[in-house]
């Protein structure tokens, strides 16, 4: 099972999400932590390297719902762990 921790960013950005879009990232976030044991993600969830940010992957929660993560060095071992960087609309782009 993969491990994560969240940025101070993303803790945050976390507080200024009402409750459906909270909602919303938890369940996909089933499919994400199921594309990470499997290697192979969901269409829906568009994953995919931030351009100009080394190491800065995006996914697609919503419409207008992105977060933003990087992998880190496994806790685990085997075992992906994913830092959690930022989560709000596409704005976070501008910092991700």
């Amino acid at each position: 099972m993969p491990t994560h921790q969240e940025l101070p960013h993303f803790l945050r950005d976390w507080q200024r999400l009402g409750p459906q879009q909270r909602a919303a990232f938890l369940r996909v976030l089933q499919l994400f932590v199921a594309g990470l044991v499997s290697q192979s993600f969901a269409p829906q969830l568009r994953v995919k390297r931030v351009q100009g940010h080394p190491g800065v992957w995006e996914i697609t929660w919503a419409a207008d719902g992105r977060a933003t993560f990087s992998y880190g060095a496994e806790v685990i071992p085997g075992h992906p762990h994913i830092i959690w960087r930022r989560i709000g609309t596409h704005d976070i782009f501008r910092r991700p």
